[in-house]
């Protein structure tokens, strides 16, 4: 390996250890799979009881299988979102919609973007520890819908028991474990604009907008509905990983600058007394 390129697979695993950095020197990962392998005792630390190192590799191998275009992206960018995924105990690119790892051209590159699912959000918002519920439906256009804003908030939303017509609206419900509750209502219109303005892959093949788009409204809404929640600070900081690319390897992922060209909207409030 050339020094220049030594310098910056170092430069790149800089807060690894030691260690750490002469495994993945050595070992020469050329192509995206050896980096896997080559990352795996990273990975494994990285990850919560709940996933099998052995899965979660698994899992990353059948991502690049199914969707070509990641195999393209660079080694970095792809084990840096497989990292963030890891970290957050969130399975990426499954049909359970935890998480995604999306091809995205970057700076003129294709680099891995990481997204949070809808599932995958709802997981995190319950493991933060406020929460006694939290859930979003897709009101369709003959189902019985009604709410209003004000000091008397007001929701209701019957079905359709058959014939449900086109999805029109979507609204997302929380409710805290001291008993405080909210809830955000958004057009199907105002989705799609929010979409094509906040994420600039919404029209890509490979976006999860394309593959899952009722649950990424649904994740829409709830992020929405979230700004006005009292959130933990840890709780934030995983939030704000959503849409996010990173270029360099750390022990914990959510230190790490997106390396984003765009903005993504990411405004909470902190509950200071749960710091």
């Amino acid at each position: 390996m050339s020094i220049d390129l030594k310098e910056k697979v170092i430069s790149q695993t800089k807060n690894l250890t030691t260690t750490e950095v002469n495994n993945v020197v050595n070992k020469k990962p050329q192509s995206i799979k050896d980096w896997i392998k080559t990352m795996e005792p990273e990975i494994k630390k990285a990850l919560p009881k709940t996933i099998t190192p052995e899965r979660f590799t698994r899992l990353a191998m059948t991502a690049l299988s199914v969707n070509p275009r990641l195999a393209e992206c660079t080694p970095i960018s792809f084990i840096g979102a497989l990292m963030n995924a890891a970290q957050l105990g969130l399975e990426p690119n499954t049909p359970i919609g935890q998480a995604y790892l999306v091809p995205f051209k970057n700076k003129g590159k294709l680099e891995a973007q990481f997204q949070i699912g809808y599932k995958g959000l709802i997981d995190l918002a319950y493991r933060s520890g406020e929460f006694q519920s939290i859930y979003s439906h897709v009101v369709y256009e003959n189902d019985e819908f009604d709410f209003q804003y004000g000091i008397n908030t007001n929701l209701i939303h019957k079905p359709a028991k058959s014939n449900r017509g086109e999805p029109e609206w979507v609204y997302a419900i929380f409710k805290l474990i001291n008993g405080g509750y909210g809830f955000e209502v958004m057009s199907i219109d105002d989705i799609k604009e929010h979409a094509k303005k906040y994420s600039k892959n919404f029209n890509s093949e490979y976006s999860p907008w394309s593959t899952d788009f009722n649950e990424m409204a649904k994740k829409t809404v709830i992020k929405k509905l979230l700004k006005y929640a009292p959130l933990k600070v840890e709780f934030v900081k995983e939030i704000i990983q959503d849409e996010t690319i990173k270029n360099r390897i750390d022990l914990d992922m959510k230190d790490v600058e997106s390396e984003n060209v765009f903005e993504v909207e990411a405004s909470y409030e902190v509950n200071d007394d749960v710091k």
